[in-house]
């Protein structure tokens, strides 16, 4: 869609809509203003997001939400040059509450939008302010839905050299939980228990995949069979244990990540390393990182707390590199919920 009003994109607004988090962030010359998100909290009694629910909020919240980010960067809308916003992947629903507004958004303002891809912008919170990693520069994206090792070269071109597959880590952390009887979402619960626990008390299995890839699906068997086992024998086994079994799961996950992403290092010979998406937020994860770098003579990037889990910043600034590179968005352009 061409731009009526100018072309400099200096105030771009960003739309995140992928999941259940409703969120609205204005970039303007290149810095953020206002990153404001609206959380779901009616899925976690079901122990994770339903849909349906998480398509009908995102309805709820996206007017609102954007207002107040307009508020907070003191702009108005008439202001506003371009629209990014998340095509995917995702919740098909999701998706589609956001991506429609935007479309509609765009065109009664006569602006320009386009699509950002979820999970680079989640590699592009890196960016976005504060120490920026130099380039070529090696990115470990987990999620809940997702597990990747990302090359990122010159004009930041991205490269997947490695993902889950099967089931995501940050799937793992929370399915783990519900066997624990912890409340979803559960990586901070136990990140939080982990602290107090020992990591090396119990041991658990990971699958031996080929090249960079990774597969969790085992390792959730793993612990479950193990709880089985040891429920049996004493039924207050979990309760007993509770920190010490956070502690090792967490251990568990941790390590066979950065075990590819140093495979990664040493195949790539990239030392400017970086972790990204919701588990990122993992303190175990994020003190691992900053240790191997440590050890391997690297640089450790590790993004603000805001821009790990899923929010608009991250797609403002993904916006402003696809302007940049005059890539813009039409109306025949769909969301699709899988990359």
């Amino acid at each position: 869609m061409e731009n009526t009003k100018n072309n400099s994109h200096q105030n771009i607004l960003g739309i995140e809509s992928s999941c259940d988090d409703t969120s609205a962030s204005i970039l303007s010359n290149g810095n953020i203003y206002s990153n404001v998100i609206a959380s779901q909290q009616v899925h976690e009694e079901f122990g994770g997001v339903v849909p349906e629910w998480a398509s009908r909020k995102h309805q709820q919240n996206i007017i609102p939400t954007v207002k107040s980010a307009l508020n907070k960067a003191n702009l108005t809308l008439n202001e506003i040059d371009a629209i990014a916003c998340t095509q995917g992947p995702g919740l098909m629903g999701s998706l589609l509450v956001g991506h429609t507004f935007v479309k509609g958004l765009s065109m009664s303002l006569g602006i320009p939008f386009v699509n950002v891809d979820h999970l680079d912008a989640h590699v592009f919170a890196h960016f976005i302010d504060g120490e920026k990693p130099p380039l070529p520069f090696l990115c470990l994206l987990v999620s809940g839905g997702h597990t990747q090792i990302v090359l990122v070269n010159e004009n930041f071109e991205m490269q997947i050299l490695g993902k889950t597959i099967d089931d995501a880590a940050g799937e793992a952390f929370d399915k783990a939980g519900k066997m624990l009887g912890l409340s979803y979402p559960s990586g901070p619960i136990i990140d939080n228990l982990a602290k107090e626990g020992n990591s090396r008390a119990f041991k658990f299995n990971t699958p031996n995949v080929d090249k960079l890839d990774y597969s969790f699906s085992g390792l959730k068997t793993s612990i479950l069979y193990f709880l089985q086992k040891e429920m049996k024998e004493n039924p207050n086994f979990i309760k007993q244990h509770l920190n010490d079994l956070c502690a090792s799961i967490q251990h568990t996950i941790v390590s066979y990540l950065l075990l590819k992403l140093k495979k990664a290092m040493e195949e790539t010979g990239v030392k400017s390393i970086g972790i990204a998406g919701g588990v990122a937020a993992n303190s175990a994860l994020r003190d691992s990182l900053t240790k191997l770098a440590n050890d391997t003579g690297s640089k450790a990037y590790i993004p603000k707390f805001e821009y790990c889990t899923d929010n608009a910043a991250m797609i403002a600034f993904a916006g402003k590199i696809k302007l940049e590179q005059k890539q813009v968005g039409t109306l025949t352009d769909v969301c699709y919920t899988r990359k």
